[in-house]
């Protein structure tokens, strides 16, 4: 039992200017949470207590998964990354930890950073303990505070520069064996998600600067979410934006045959697909070739799309370039011949083409057939343009961004589109790292082998703001029963009142003895204001004893996702509490 005057929970009548979100408002309303400084908070006894919840579900699901705890430091030598194979794609959004004594020369490279993962630190870890096949499998974990520098931290914890994360490793001897290792994860995930009351989707992820073959994350369905859920009701299927395909081009489709000869025609100050699509030219967007040009790696490449279509960037990882980035005009004019505005990969017009580390196609031009590109000439276009005659294509792949309504690859129904926080992440990563940092196993036939890696993260407390903007109403929080921190709110209207104390002692000896938090308002306030922050703060149960019950025999049991509330007679008070507490325990299952 904890007395409300005995702890610290600031409420706040208005919502903050700062904050621009439902769970934000709620974090700083409520009392969990305080600001330091952009991104950075202090966690106030109400948040820390459902931090500390989350994290040993979380805990409880990994070592049921065969997950082994330890913790790893925060700061880590900048040499340890720059032997990793990421160094120069993550060090833009770390935080260096320097010298800060007046004295110190500025460094020209960092010394140390602070982890904002920590790939580059277990692998050799294990590199060093780990020789043989007999000591693996092997799969650790930590809790920990990471770091990213966020240029612009936003929404609370949701975008924030310290938070808590899960992050495991997974080291195995096959590939198959990785694979169970990962499927085991993933499963471990979807119990820890549901046991903290939360709706998700898990989605086919792209597995970006991490590397690996494939990944899944964890979505929370949100309209304030930070990436789109691609999804078939149907089917199962499910992706993140970046990773999303459809069925738009039907696998038996044929090449279109040409219908003409290529023809030049002006279209002087049109430099975009909408100006074309107007008179007097009226070409449709979707009879449009759309040429863009990337620079990866230093060397610059295009990707052809339709003109009705959008590049789904991060789908450029596939095609091998370490880092890539828009091409300036000033890069493209002298190979391309045109600048932006003009330009195609028609055979034969490209002024330097040998320039180009490769000219990449979306599959979804095929569906054009014929259609009208850039000339590469400032102020031309090129018509009768055959996909398959005419454009001048290294490889084809999935570049384009999937629009709702698209057919699902797997059933052919329309596909929905949902916004969804990202909670989790699981990767198989293969052995980039393990090769990188030596860590090998010798087998029985004394022959060396590199592990096979796999890595999963969970936003900790990013899955505590979750949880809030999943479960609220106008009057404040909803807390699912696993994670809220306390579970039984007991306002007493008279707190000093004897025969009020007796029935207190009642309602928290019943729940303690069933291991449940009990919360006692003994504060001298208006029974309105404790009732508002009461639904403020979320606690699942509230059991209100005052006099005027007393006398009529009864207490009030009110639910915070209900309206309503029961009375319940004296005698029955026992009885009713264990009821509830079952029925608390059932509404949040794995």
């Amino acid at each position: 039992m904890k007395l409300w005057s005995q702890t610290y929970i600031p409420t706040l009548k208005e919502s903050p200017a700062e904050a621009e979100i439902a769970s934000h408002r709620l974090l700083l309303r409520a009392g969990l949470v305080r600001k330091l400084a952009g991104g950075i908070y202090t966690y106030l006894p109400l948040g820390l207590r459902v931090l500390e919840k989350i994290k040993q579900i979380c805990r409880e699901e990994m070592e049921a998964a065969g997950a082994i705890e330890l913790l790893m430091p925060h700061i880590h030598p900048a040499e340890t990354w720059q032997k990793g194979p990421r160094w120069a794609a993550v060090r833009e959004v770390m935080f260096s930890a320097g010298n800060a004594s007046a004295q110190a020369e500025p460094a020209k490279e960092p010394q140390y950073v602070l982890g904002p993962t920590h790939e580059e630190v277990i692998t050799p870890l294990v590199a060093a303990e780990i020789t043989s096949y007999r000591d693996l499998p092997k799969n650790f974990f930590q809790i920990q505070t990471k770091f990213r520098n966020e240029i612009r931290p936003r929404y609370g914890l949701m975008r924030a520069r310290e938070f808590v994360m899960k992050d495991g490793y997974s080291f195995d001897t096959t590939d198959e064996a990785a694979t169970e290792s990962y499927h085991r994860m993933e499963a471990a995930y979807r119990r820890f998600f549901a046991r903290c009351g939360l709706r998700f989707i898990a989605v086919e992820a792209d597995t970006g600067v991490m590397g690996g073959s494939f990944s899944h994350e964890f979505m929370v369905p949100a309209e304030i979410g930070d990436d789109d859920v691609v999804y078939c009701e149907e089917s199962g299927y499910a992706a993140n934006r970046e990773k999303a395909t459809s069925g738009l081009v039907p696998p038996d489709l044929q090449d279109a045959e040409p219908v003409g000869a290529v023809e030049e025609f002006a279209t002087p100050g049109v430099t975009t697909i909408a100006q074309l699509e107007g008179d007097p030219w009226n070409v449709p967007a979707e009879a449009q070739f759309k040429t863009l040009l990337y620079v990866g790696d230093g060397k610059l490449f295009a990707v052809v799309l339709r003109g009705n279509d959008e590049l789904e960037e991060a789908k450029l990882g596939s095609l091998g370039f370490q880092l890539y980035r828009p091409a300036t005009p000033e890069e493209i004019e002298p190979v391309m011949g045109a600048r932006p505005g003009s330009l195609g990969v028609v055979k034969g017009t490209i002024k330097a083409p040998e320039k180009l580390a490769g000219i990449f196609a979306d599959h979804a031009i095929r569906l054009i057939g014929n259609g009208v590109t850039g000339a590469n000439r400032d102020g031309f276009h090129l018509r009768n343009v055959n996909v398959a005659r005419d454009l001048q294509i290294t490889r084809f792949g999935d570049f384009r961004r999937v629009q709702a309504g698209e057919p699902c690859p797997k059933s052919g129904k329309p596909l929905k589109i949902e916004r969804g926080i990202e909670v989790g992440h699981v990767f198989k990563l293969g052995t980039k790292y393990s090769e990188c940092f030596g860590a090998v196993y010798m087998d029985d036939n004394k022959q060396k082998h590199p592990m096979i890696m796999g890595c999963y993260g969970i936003g900790i407390s990013r899955t505590l703001q979750a949880i809030i903007e999943q479960s609220h109403d106008e009057d404040g929080i909803i807390w699912p029963w696993t994670v809220a921190p306390w579970q039984i709110l007991v306002c007493m209207l008279d707190p000093e009142l004897p025969e009020a104390v007796a029935v207190r002692d009642r309602i928290v000896a019943v729940a303690e003895a069933a291991g449940v938090d009990v919360l006692v308002d003994d504060r001298a306030e208006r029974p309105g204001v404790k009732f508002k922050d009461a639904d403020l703060i979320g606690i699942p149960l509230r059991i209100t004893v005052g006099n005027r019950g007393l006398k009529e025999g009864v207490v009030e049991l009110k639910w915070r996702s209900e309206k309503e509330f029961t009375k319940v007679p004296l005698a029955e008070v026992e009885e009713a509490v264990r009821a509830a507490i079952a029925r608390g325990a059932s509404s949040v299952q794995a």
